[in-house]
C-alpha cells in the first residue's frame, strides 16, 4: 500500500499550508492547516485531483490500513503513536466539508457527562414542535419529549400554549452561524425571534471554534456576534458544545418557558419581581444580569 504523504503546500498564498495524500484509489489530495489532529479536529478541503510534483514532502508514512466506510475513511499508520485517524466527508448546503479527527480529538469533542432524564420543569411528556423545513432535526430521544413537525413562523423548535408560540429556539452550527452573520441573515432572524415571549439561538459547538476558522477572520465573526447580542439582548446565543448538549439545553429552556406560561402569576413569575423567592443574597440587578451570563 502506498504511503500517507504530508507535504508543504506549494501555493504560498493559501491559508492552508499543508497537503495530504490519502492512499485510496488514485489518491485523495487534501489541503489542511495541521499535520495531525492533535488538539482538535482539522478542517480540510479538496486539493485537486493531482499531487503537485513540486510539493516538498515532510513525511511519507507507511500505512497499515486505509479503508473507506460510508462517509468516512479510517486510516491506520505503521507507527506506535498518533497512528489512528479518520477523515469524515460531509456536505452542507451543497458544499463538501472534510473533518480529520483522531481518537483523542473525538473524545475531547464528546465531554464525559451523563445527561439527566428528569422531566423538564416537572412537566409530563413535553410536546416540541419541529419546523417542517428543518432537515435532520433533533429527535429528543433522550428526553421525556415527543416531537410533531409543522411549519413554525419563526425558529426551528418551539412549544405552544393554546395554539400560541410561547418559546422558540433557532439551531445553528458554527459554519451556518458564520454564513448568517456575514450575510446579515442572523439579524433578520433575531428581529423575528424577539416577537416570541422566550427565544434563543443555540450553537452546536464551542465558542472557541470561532477562533479556529481559516476562511474568515475570527475577530470579525466575534465582533459581528457581539453586535447582534447588543442589539437583541433578549435573545441569548448559547454555545452548547455538542449536539447532545444543545438538545438538552433546548429541552430545559422550552420546558421552563411552557411552565412559566401555564403558571403565570405563580412563583416562576414572582422571581423577577421578588428575588427573595430564590433565596438570600440575590439582588435584583444580579437577577437581570443572569441571561447575559449564559453566553
Amino acid at each position: 500500500m502506498a504511503d500517507f504523504l504530508i507535504a508543504r503546500n506549494p501555493d504560498t498564498e493559501s491559508s492552508l499550508p499543508y497537503l495530504l495524500r490519502i492512499p485510496l484509489g488514485d489518491g485523495i489530495v487534501l489541503r489542511a492547516r495541521e499535520t495531525w489532529p492533535r488538539t482538535s479536529k482539522v478542517f480540510c478541503f479538496r486539493g485537486g485531483d493531482d499531487w503537485p510534483p513540486d510539493a516538498e514532502i515532510i513525511e511519507a508514512l507507511p500505512v497499515r490500513s486505509c479503508v473507506r466506510r460510508g462517509a468516512s475513511i479510517d486510516l491506520v499508520l505503521e507507527r506506535s503513536r498518533e497512528n489512528r485517524s479518520q477523515f469524515v466527508i460531509a456536505r452542507a448546503r451543497g458544499r463538501e466539508m472534510v473533518f480529520w479527527q483522531s481518537p483523542r480529538t473525538t473524545k475531547t469533542a464528546k465531554p464525559a457527562v451523563d445527561l439527566p432524564t428528569a422531566r423538564a420543569s416537572g412537566l409530563g411528556d413535553l410536546e416540541i414542535v419541529v419546523d417542517s423545513r428543518e432537515r435532520y432535526g433533533w429527535k429528543f430521544s433522550h428526553q421525556q419529549a415527543s416531537v410533531v413537525k409543522r411549519a413554525l413562523r419563526v425558529g426551528d423548535y418551539g412549544v405552544e400554549l393554546d395554539s400560541e408560540l410561547v418559546a422558540v429556539v433557532e439551531r445553528k452550527g458554527v459554519d451556518d452561524l458564520v454564513r448568517s452573520l456575514s450575510s446579515g441573515q442572523l439579524r433578520a432572524v433575531l428581529s423575528e425571534l424577539v416577537t416570541v415571549p422566550h427565544a434563543a439561538v443555540v450553537v452546536e459547538d464551542r465558542y472557541s471554534q470561532i477562533f479556529k476558522l481559516t476562511h474568515v477572520r475570527p475577530a470579525l465573526v466575534a465582533e459581528m456576534l457581539a453586535e447582534c447580542q447588543v442589539h437583541f439582548p433578549s435573545v441569548p446565543v448559547i454555545f452548547a458544545e455538542t449536539r447532545a448538549l444543545a438538545q438538552e439545553w433546548t429541552y430545559r429552556f422550552l420546558g421552563a418557558a411552557l411552565a412559566d406560561a401555564r403558571h403565570s402569576g405563580g412563583a416562576s413569575l414572582r422571581w423577577a419581581a421578588d428575588p427573595s423567592v430564590l433565596g438570600d443574597g440575590l439582588a435584583s440587578d444580579q437577577l437581570r444580569a443572569a441571561p447575559g451570563e449564559s453566553e
